[in-house]
């Protein structure tokens, strides 16, 4: 084979570390930007924060007053302690109050100053959440037992599923502790009494009927619905009132209100601990109305100033090789990377919003129904960028609107066809079967066959099963489970 030169002309992208950055804070959610522009604060000196700089300020504006004072007569300590003793107490309040002040607007104890008691406050609120397994031992050792008894509750305690019912047979418990069975079943009726009421039950039986039994005996209907979740419990989840209503020789009205008293217990009494923590959503761009026009703008919560610091700036050398002038050479332009970096997202995330609100206006006027289908190539094309950087623009970035806060991949969904020819959002419909649910009769609920049929008569073609999928999604239960006695 001959060797031989060829020229060539193409064109190829290369990752430099500018567009690295730049995609890895395009995707990056407010949280994680929040700590991405912190670390580089932290780790680059010649960037700077615009609100160091006007907390300088405010700082020396609180020291003028201070000046200010040592032009007036110097009091001692001694003197001023004295006085606040004697009187200033009664001198701070006026002998003509207001008819709407408050006690704490006049006076405010020194018990409300910053101090132990705040930071005990925050360590509070930062503290997490009391597991049911901790809520149960700390009343089990408040409990008078033996100590042989103590250990038992702690092993019954310990295998607690998070629901409260108690997840390993009593039998095998009792087994594994090499104890007998009436011990142990003691020490369960012991930990059943505890709150929240219904713990340590082995099934849902035994769960409701602990927290009828914990009810005043003078409670209206209490006999008649230990009956009913007693002997008709299959029933009552079938959600067959007919039947049970013959069975209990009980008149619909009084079926009625033996199932409202049922309603009020907590079928699974564990639900209340251990649960996940509330993430608290900070939008990314905020959506209003103003002059008859829908207006996007960034949050500027979430849009912190940066800026190089000149000080450091100015003392970089161009001639100048040292270790020193390259240390700082090198953060500057790192730093000049950072914030074109950070700029570019801010564009591109305002883009993105902005083509969303003026494909969905109809979302912001008349609500979800109104919903279009979107896809990611709708928007890629509109403002002429990839469909991965506009999937790296809305994941988990979030929308504050007039309706609520939703996630910008909300307003992105399928499309179903109408008799109309016109497309119909997949979000649009799931908006028409709430709608359609929240409206029906609670003793004749529709089915999805019925809800298929008026989806039809809207001109809206969907399946069956289309409709059951989209039920479940939203977390509604099927009909024979929605129906209720009125």
């Amino acid at each position: 084979m001959k060797q031989s030169l060829q020229l060539k002309l193409g064109t190829q992208l290369t990752m430099t570390p500018q567009l690295q950055q730049a995609i890895r804070l395009l995707q990056l959610s407010t949280l994680d930007l929040q700590q991405e522009i912190q670390s580089a604060l932290d780790s680059n000196p010649l960037l700077e924060s615009d609100f160091d700089e006007h907390a300088g300020e405010s700082h020396q504006d609180q020291n003028t007053p201070a000046e200010r004072k040592e032009e007036a007569p110097e009091r001692s300590t001694e003197a001023q302690s004295e006085s606040a003793a004697d009187g200033d107490w009664n001198s701070d309040i006026p002998d003509d109050l207001p008819v709407d002040t408050r006690w704490d607007d006049i006076y405010s104890s020194g018990s409300h100053s910053g101090g132990e008691g705040d930071e005990y406050a925050l360590e509070q609120r930062n503290a997490a959440s009391e597991s049911l397994q901790d809520h149960l031992m700390w009343q089990l050792n408040l409990t008078p037992l033996t100590i042989e008894d103590k250990l038992i509750g702690e092993a019954l305690i310990d295998a607690i599923a998070p629901n409260g019912f108690l997840d390993t047979p009593i039998e095998e418990l009792a087994e594994s502790m090499e104890l007998e069975l009436d011990e142990v079943m003691a020490v369960l009726k012991t930990i059943q009494q505890l709150e929240p009421v219904g713990c340590g039950a082995r099934d849902l039986r035994e769960s409701l009927l602990l927290q009828l039994h914990q009810l005043p005996e003078h409670t209206p209907w209490l006999p008649q619905a230990v009956t009913v979740v007693s002997q008709h419990l299959d029933l009552l989840g079938k959600r067959d009132f007919r039947q049970l209503s013959r069975r209990t020789r009980l008149s619909e009205s009084q079926l009625g209100e033996v199932m409202r008293l049922i309603q009020t217990l907590t079928p699974y009494p564990g639900e209340a601990f251990g649960g996940e923590e509330p993430q608290y959503v900070v939008p990314d761009v905020i959506v209003s109305r103003k002059h008859d026009r829908w207006v996007v703008e960034l949050n500027p919560e979430t849009t912190p100033k940066l800026r190089i610091n000149d000080a450091y700036a100015a003392m970089i050398k161009r001639a100048d090789n040292s270790s020193e002038n390259n240390y700082l050479r090198d953060n500057l332009q790192e730093a000049r990377w950072f914030l074109k970096s950070l700029q570019s997202r801010h564009e591109t995330l305002l883009k993105v919003a902005s083509s969303i609100v003026e494909k969905q206006q109809g979302f912001f006027e008349q609500g979800p129904e109104a919903m279009k289908p979107m896809v990611l190539a709708n928007i890629a094309e509109t403002i002429g960028m990839h469909e991965s950087t506009i999937s790296r623009v809305t994941t988990q970035k979030y929308m504050l609107t007039p309706r609520g806060v939703f996630e910008l991949k909300y307003f992105f969904s399928s499309h179903v066809s109408t008799d109309s020819g016109e497309d119909a959002s997949s979000t649009a419909i799931r908006a028409l079967i709430r709608k359609l649910i929240d409206g029906e009769q609670p003793r004749k609920p529709l089915s999805d066959n019925k809800i298929t049929q008026e989806l039809d008569a809207q001109g809206i073609k969907v399946a069956r099963r289309t409709v059951a999928k989209y039920r479940e999604s939203m977390g509604i239960p099927s009909s024979s489970e929605r129906k209720r006695l009125v």
